[in-house]
C-alpha cells in the first residue's frame, strides 16, 4: 500500500489569517489590543491549548483566566475559515496521488470541529482515509502516537509524512517515518535543522517525488 499522511495548517492551507482574526475576537472582548499576524503565525503548530498560552503570554492576560480565554478562542475558532486558502497546488496534487493509488491521511494538531470546517470550506471532504486531529488522542504532535493512530486508521505500515514545520518533523523522527517538508509554511528555523528526507516548495512536484520514494521502499523491500 501507498500511503501519504499530512499535516494541515501551513502544509495543505493557510489558515494564519483566520487563527489571527479568532484571536482579535477574543482580544476584543477583553479590551486588549492585537497582536500582529505574524506573531499569531509563530504561535501556531502545538494546537489550540498552546497557542491560547502563548496569547495569553503575549497580552499579559494571568494564567486564571485560562479556561475562559481558551472558551473564547475555541468557539471563534470552530467557524474560523473564510480567510483561509490552500496553497497553490494542493488540490491538484491530492487528487493526482489519489488517482496514482495512494491512501491519504490528515494528522493535525488542529482540534477536529474547526478541522471539518476548514476541510468542507477549501473542498477536501473526502479526500482523507483517516483524520486525527489534536483532540482525537490524549497526545499530540509531536508525540507519535497521532501519526500511528492515523497508520492504524489506514491500515498502513509505513508512510510518507508531509508537513511544514518543526513539531512535524520531530513527530516524524518520533514516529520513524521519513517526512517531506513543504518549505512556504510555518517553519520557524532554516531547512537544514530539519531533518527531512526531502523539502519542497511547489506542490507541483509532490506526486512525483512520493513516487520515487515508494519505488525505492519497493526495491528495498
Amino acid at each position: 500500500m501507498k500511503a501519504i499522511v499530512f499535516d494541515l495548517d501551513g502544509t495543505l492551507i493557510d489558515s494564519a489569517p483566520d487563527i489571527h482574526l479568532a484571536s482579535c475576537k477574543v482580544l476584543d472582548l477583553r479590551g486588549i489590543s492585537h497582536i500582529s499576524l505574524d506573531t499569531a503565525r509563530g504561535f501556531i503548530g502545538h494546537g489550540a491549548e498552546v497557542f491560547v498560552a502563548r496569547l495569553m503570554s503575549a497580552v499579559g492576560l494571568p494564567a486564571a483566566e485560562t479556561p475562559k480565554v481558551l472558551h473564547d478562542f475555541l468557539q471563534a475558532y470552530e467557524t474560523a475559515v473564510h480567510l483561509t486558502q490552500p496553497y497553490p497546488g494542493v488540490l491538484q496534487a491530492l487528487t493526482a496521488l489519489g488517482d496514482a493509488g495512494w491512501t491519504i491521511g490528515l494528522c493535525t494538531n488542529k482540534p477536529l470541529v474547526p478541522t471539518r470546517a476548514v476541510l468542507a470550506h477549501v473542498g477536501l471532504n473526502g479526500v482523507f482515509g483517516a483524520v486525527i486531529g489534536g483532540d482525537s488522542l490524549p497526545q499530540r504532535k509531536p508525540d507519535a502516537a497521532p501519526l500511528w493512530a492515523c497508520l492504524r486508521v489506514l491500515g498502513a505500515e509505513q508512510a510518507l509524512f508531509v508537513g511544514d514545520s518543526e513539531v512535524d518533523a520531530q513527530t516524524a523522527l518520533n514516529a520513524a517515518l521519513p517526512f517531506a517538508l513543504f518549505t512556504e509554511g510555518y517553519r520557524k528555523v532554516p531547512i537544514d535543522q530539519l531533518p527531512h528526507l526531502f523539502a519542497f516548495s511547489d506542490f507541483a512536484a509532490l506526486p512525483e517525488l512520493a513516487e520515487r520514494w515508494s519505488a525505492d521502499q519497493a526495491r528495498t523491500r
